[in-house]
């Protein structure tokens, strides 16, 4: 469960959107977008960290995007290895910890082994969590954390009955950590695309109509302060909530 009265969110989850756009408007080639969109992913890692938050979730790719262009899904594998490379021994400095989120078993065996190679060089690390959602999709999700409760059951390592929101949360790709906080989409589009589906159920949504290479360090903050100006209630009234915190105080 989202924590209910932080000021700042423990986990932010974004949809990148908005790269090609970003492109067409300057006359560039859809990739140029995404090149560009990666000097926005440090300015918003950076922003996030420093703010307090604890983990961030990005939403890259989805396995829906294999349908787009061949050229365009080429590019963007290259450029997903390329910034592996680039990037990982600065994320282990500033003891960031990588994960990726995902079916990788799709990808080019290098990409794999750079994926695998990346993780294991900052799974110590515990300032902050950088999770890269990739080959990703929420129903995928749901769909393979069933399938290992239909395992055990079959087994008889589980029961039907012992199955609860809990175990089916055990295993989600985000077991490990906390469910997000805040999700921010950027490119003007207000879905969430079959993202997190089952970990946004409380989260609080935040939609920019800037294009994700133009989202910066301070439209980051500025989704951060909307974010303090929320009241999450998770299904209380509001008098409950102050009565709370005044029992607390």
């Amino acid at each position: 469960m989202p924590s209910q009265n932080a000021v700042v969110p423990r986990h932010v989850a974004i949809i990148m959107d908005g790269n090609n756009r970003w492109a067409k408007k300057r006359f560039l080639p859809g990739v140029a977008g995404h090149k560009a969109g990666v000097k926005a992913v440090r300015e918003v890692i950076e922003t996030c960290a420093e703010a307090g938050v604890e983990v961030l979730t990005l939403f890259a790719f989805s396995s829906e995007n294999w349908k787009r262009p061949a050229d365009e899904v080429s590019a963007l594998m290259e450029l997903f290895m390329l910034a592996l490379r680039r990037e990982v021994n600065k994320l282990d400095r500033n003891g960031i910890r990588l994960k990726i989120l995902g079916d990788c078993s799709r990808f080019h065996p290098e990409l794999q082994a750079a994926i695998r190679a990346a993780e294991q060089q900052t799974a110590e690390n515990t300032r902050f969590t950088l999770q890269i959602a990739a080959n990703y999709g929420g129903r995928w999700d749901i769909t393979q954390a069933v399938r290992q409760l239909a395992e055990q059951v079959q087994q008889g390592s589980l029961q039907p009955d012992a199955i609860s929101e809990d175990t089916i949360n055990q295993h989600l790709v985000t077991a490990s950590g906390p469910e997000p906080d805040l999700l921010v989409r950027t490119g003007g589009e207000q879905r969430i695309s079959n993202f997190l589906l089952w970990q946004m159920a409380y989260t609080e949504f935040y939609f920019t109509d800037l294009y994700w290479p133009d989202f910066r360090a301070k439209a980051m903050q500025a989704a951060l302060d909307s974010f303090t100006q929320r009241e999450r209630r998770f299904g209380k009234t509001s008098e409950q909530l102050k009565a709370e915190k005044h029992t607390s105080c």
